[in-house]
């Protein structure tokens, strides 16, 4: 496609001016062919520069969460990313990921929307997802290990969102255990794993890992019930962050996850999750989906990336991912 191609160029040589007729040669196209694909690349919002004798420079690309977008900050991957389906409205990118992974969808597929209409969380919860705010992500991953290998992954995906937000933003989030990135005391981000087994063997047919990340969003862009635990990386810089750009770096992080989750070497990944977790030494309340709670001190992190609490009589114990919901005593983390 000549737009797309255009584009690429302009980014490869964004800041300097190149000239229709260079692009024209270098793409073979004719000079009317570029013009027109400039002139569509700015009615989608990206502001390009021509000047007689220079010839076109690109100024700004639209926060958009199309693939030539996202793909114009994606470096090589060797897995995830292979394909991505972008949409600007969807229902849930977990359940559309499920969905064509059972008609065959290759191994790495990346599903990413500007918008869910019933996105999901953890524990059945519903994940606001407004239009134009964040970014809401799920990949493919089709893993030959056994179980026991893979329950450590929505762990390693705390640490993978923020390694990705402290590459594009310099700001590392903290991580509310298991695996839910949070800046100051307040959420960034949710993180919904999804297993599928085939029903006779239990054998693993794929893994949706699902990642949504509060990009924009402003106080007012949460309802009450959420904006008491909830921001955004906007509202916590205090400046406008890039979406295509940081879903790219998404992508890679998922990437790397992926490829140290089949080798086994996931030492980074717990002295990482050590060092950022948000709960430790303070009393937390342990909320299981029957409804019970119970309050303990939560006092590290054991090898399987599991918590290990301490209750008023001494007793100690691991809790792992899916057994409960961690909360702060007075708040989502205090």
């Amino acid at each position: 496609m000549s737009r797309a191609a255009v584009l690429e160029l302009l980014r490869r040589r964004e800041g300097t001016y190149c000239s229709g007729e260079e692009i024209a040669a270098g793409l073979g196209l004719s000079r009317a062919a570029v013009w027109k694909a400039v002139q569509t690349l700015r009615e989608q919002g990206y502001e390009i520069e021509a000047r007689t004798g220079l010839g076109y420079r690109l100024l700004a690309a639209p926060d958009v969460l199309s693939e030539a977008e996202i793909r114009g900050f994606l470096g090589e991957t060797a897995v995830v990313g292979c394909k991505l389906h972008c949409f600007e409205t969807i229902d849930s990118t977990n359940t559309y990921i499920r969905q064509i992974a059972l008609e065959g969808a290759p191994d790495g597929t990346v599903a990413i929307a500007n918008q869910q209409t019933l996105g999901r969380g953890r524990m059945g919860r519903s994940f606001q997802s407004p239009r134009n705010k964040g970014i809401y992500l799920t990949a493919l991953l089709r893993p030959c290990l056994p179980a026991e290998r893979l329950l450590p992954v929505t762990a390693l995906a705390g640490v993978a969102v923020c390694d990705a937000v402290e590459r594009v933003c310099g700001i590392r989030p903290g991580i509310k255990w298991p695996n839910d990135p949070v800046i100051g005391n307040k959420k960034v981000c949710g993180i919904l794993t999804e297993l599928s087994v085939e029903g006779e063997t239990g054998a693993l047919q794929s893994l949706a890992l699902g990642i949504g990340l509060n990009v924009h969003q402003q106080a007012e862009d949460f309802t009450p019930e959420v904006a008491e635990m909830a921001t955004s990386l906007d509202a916590a810089l205090g400046h406008t962050v890039s979406r295509p750009a940081l879903a790219a770096a998404l992508i890679e992080a998922l990437d790397r996850l992926y490829a140290d989750l089949m080798t086994g070497e996931l030492g980074a990944y717990l002295t990482a999750l050590r060092r950022d977790c948000v709960n430790l030494g303070k009393m937390v309340q342990m909320l299981r989906p029957d409804g019970t709670r119970e309050v303990a001190k939560a006092i590290g992190i054991d090898e399987e990336f599991g918590l290990i609490v301490r209750n008023e009589m001494g007793v100690e114990r691991v809790v792992r991912s899916g057994e409960a919901s961690v909360r702060g005593m007075y708040g989502y983390i205090d």
